[in-house]
């Protein structure tokens, strides 16, 4: 090969490279422009599906749906558990739990006063002081007029109760039923049957309730102590019990606790509006209609109105069964009509009207929590128990949903804005 051979061959070949360079420059370009004019993507990639976790083989054999029946199931199983427990602590402590109770609502009727009290620039101990004894002064005076006409009236209303009874015999032997004397006797001879059965655990009773008088002294200055320091220093009681908490539910457990506080000042102002136009109505009928005793009655009224549904009615029926024995079976019956003309303008008007959808309860709801009352507190359980319901509704509520609400510093980033 001679010389000029090999010159034509090296310049083939650094024309072929140069050629290369080139192509592999311009498909360089061609690639980072193409990325550059991608779309960027600022959603993070979606997390893969977390799998279930089970400990051997035996419990990935096992169907999904068993395995979150189950899980669902234990858990259950320990919430009752601390429910038995907390109504197992509370029976234990029923002398002192029960007074705190209706100091709580005591205190929720008579905290507006105070607060009024307290605005007019009134030392708060001195305000609360005078609520609470104008409070006690209105309650013995009602008690002491209702116990005094009772008893101006007792004799009367014997006689006119062994009338009634002979009304009613005379009834069942000559009305409908065609009852023979010797069925009224097997009756009355079960009655006096059972009374002699039962006289012992009615005198047993009667036994407890003297003995019980001491608690029920030390019940009555627990809740007048309780009443006063929660008029006066609720605000703060309620701050000391929330720096128990963790600091990420301290707040939303101290807004529910006065949302709940709310709730419950208006059930009471509600249910004492309630009750007060209710022993009204039922007074005023009572008055028209000439029946004895219709200041007691209606105030027997007036306190049975705080247990819903079932003091209204066995109030009412106290009052037609009075009515029957003093003034005879018409009157009766024209108090009757006035007794549930009342409660239906009680159910459907004034419930809606006053206490609103704050304290809003489903009947249902209702009945158990006066049934479990009774069962485990008597009276006193079925007249705290609504309430109870009422705040335990209003605070679950308010904390279900602070937790649905995401937190303020939550930043989302969407990929395309519209």
């Amino acid at each position: 090969m001679g010389r000029l051979e090999q010159v034509r061959v090296k310049v083939r070949r650094a024309y072929v490279a140069g050629r290369e360079s080139v192509r592999a420059a311009r498909a360089q370009a061609k690639a980072t422009e193409v990325v550059a004019k991608a779309p960027v993507d600022l959603d993070p990639p979606a997390r893969p599906a977390t799998p279930v976790s089970t400990t051997s083989r035996d419990d990935a054999d096992v169907p999904r749906g068993l395995r979150i029946v189950a899980a669902w199931s234990w858990r259950m199983l320990v919430i009752s558990a601390i429910a038995v427990l907390i109504i197992i602590v509370v029976a234990r402590l029923k002398l002192v739990v029960v007074p705190l109770a209706i100091a709580l609502l005591l205190s929720a009727l008579l905290a507006p006063a105070v607060e009024w009290l307290r605005g007019a620039r009134v030392p708060p101990s001195l305000a609360t002081g005078l609520v609470l004894v104008a409070g006690l002064a209105a309650v013995v005076g009602t008690l002491t007029a209702v116990i005094r006409e009772f008893v101006a009236n007792v004799p009367e209303l014997s006689r006119n109760a062994s009338e009634g009874v002979r009304t009613i015999q005379n009834w069942l032997k000559e009305g409908p039923l065609h009852m023979s004397d010797s069925q009224l006797d097997g009756v009355l001879s079960s009655m006096e049957k059972w009374v002699d059965d039962n006289r012992e655990s009615l005198t047993s009773g009667a036994v407890d309730t003297a003995t019980a008088t001491i608690d029920v002294l030390t019940g009555l200055f627990l809740v007048l102590f309780a009443t006063f320091f929660f008029l006066r220093d609720g605000g703060r009681i309620w701050q000391w019990v929330t720096r128990i908490l963790p600091g990420r539910a301290r707040e939303q457990v101290a807004t529910a606790g006065e949302q709940s506080w709310l709730t419950l000042v208006a059930y009471v102002r509600a249910t004492v509006l309630v009750a007060f136009i209710d022993a009204l109505g039922i007074g005023l009928a009572l008055v028209i209609l000439r029946v004895p005793l219709a200041f007691p009655l209606a105030a027997l009224v007036f306190l049975a109105a705080f247990i819903p549904i079932v003091g209204a009615t066995l109030s009412g029926a106290v009052a037609v069964l009075v009515a029957l024995v003093t003034r005879g079976p018409l009157i009766a019956l024209i108090l009757l009509a006035a007794v549930i003309a009342v409660q239906q303008l009680e159910g459907h008007v004034l419930q809606p009207l006053i206490m609103g959808r704050a304290v809003a309860i489903h009947p249902l709801a209702v009945i158990v929590a006066i049934a479990s009352g009774v069962v485990l507190a008597g009276i006193i359980g079925a007249l705290v128990s609504v309430p109870l319901v009422a705040v335990l509704n209003t605070g679950i509520r308010h904390l279900v949903s602070a937790r649905a609400v995401p937190p303020p510093d939550a930043v989302v980033v969407k990929a395309h804005p519209t």
